[in-house]
C-alpha cells in the first residue's frame, strides 16, 4: 500500500514538473511570435500629385495619378531619385521629391501588407478639382474633357495635342531638342521607338525614333 502511494506520488510530482516547463514554453513561443510581428512600417504623404509607374524606367507606365494628400505604403527598392511604394494595392513607383516620408511604428503580420486607407466617395467629390482626384481617369477628364481623357487613358496621341496630354498618355520622352526661331518654337521629343514633332507646345507629326 505504501509502495503504491509513493508511486502516485512521485508521478504527480513529475506530472506538475512537465506541466510548468509546457506553460513556460508557451510563453516563450508567444513572446517570439509577438516579437516576429512587431515591425516599422514606413509610410509617404505626398505632398503634390504625383504619377504612379509600374516600372521606374519606363516612364509610360503610368498607372494611376495619385492625388496630394495621399498616403502610400513604403516598400524596398526606392533610391534618390523615385520611391517604391503601395497604394491601392498596387505596387509601383512615384517621385521622390512628390512625397514626405512618415515613420509609424506599427504592429501587423509580415505576411500581410496593408492597403493605403481610401478616402469615401463623398469625400473624394467634396476635393477641389485642382488636383485631389480619386482615380487617373478623373484627373483627365478635369483635366481635359470625356473625349479626350478617354484617349489618353488608352494610350493614344494625335495631331493637335497639347504638351501635356502627350505627357499625361506617355509619359516624360527621354530626350527632348528644343529649336526656337522668332516666335516659333519646335522641339522634338524622342520616346523609345518613336519620336513626337512639336510647334509651339502643340504636336504636329510623328515618326520613327531618331538615334
Amino acid at each position: 500500500m505504501n509502495r503504491i502511494v509513493l508511486t502516485l506520488s512521485i508521478s504527480f510530482l513529475f506530472s506538475a514538473a512537465y506541466s510548468q516547463e509546457t506553460k513556460t514554453d508557451i510563453l516563450q513561443d508567444l513572446e517570439k511570435t509577438r516579437s516576429a510581428v512587431e515591425t516599422t512600417a514606413s509610410t509617404a504623404t505626398l505632398k503634390a500629385s504625383s504619377r504612379f509607374f509600374k516600372d521606374k524606367d519606363d516612364l509610360t507606365s503610368v498607372i494611376v495619378v495619385i492625388p496630394e494628400g495621399s498616403l502610400v505604403d513604403l516598400l524596398p527598392g526606392g533610391d534618390d531619385t523615385f520611391l517604391h511604394v503601395m497604394f491601392e494595392g498596387n505596387e509601383g513607383f512615384i517621385y521622390s521629391f512628390h512625397a514626405t516620408v512618415n515613420n509609424v511604428p506599427v504592429v501587423s503580420s509580415p505576411e500581410v501588407r496593408q492597403p493605403s486607407p481610401v478616402s469615401p466617395p463623398e469625400a473624394q467629390s467634396a476635393r477641389p478639382v485642382s488636383g485631389n482626384v480619386a482615380s487617373r481617369y478623373e484627373y483627365l477628364e478635369q483635366q481635359y474633357g470625356p473625349s479626350a481623357a478617354r484617349k489618353i487613358s488608352q494610350r493614344k496621341i494625335w495631331k493637335g495635342m497639347s504638351a501635356d496630354m502627350v505627357k499625361d498618355s506617355w509619359g516624360s520622352p527621354r530626350k527632348i531638342i528644343r529649336i526656337i526661331n522668332d516666335n516659333t518654337v519646335r522641339e522634338e521629343w524622342t520616346y523609345n521607338k518613336t519620336t513626337l514633332y512639336f510647334q509651339n507646345s502643340t504636336l504636329r507629326e510623328w515618326g520613327p525614333a531618331k538615334d
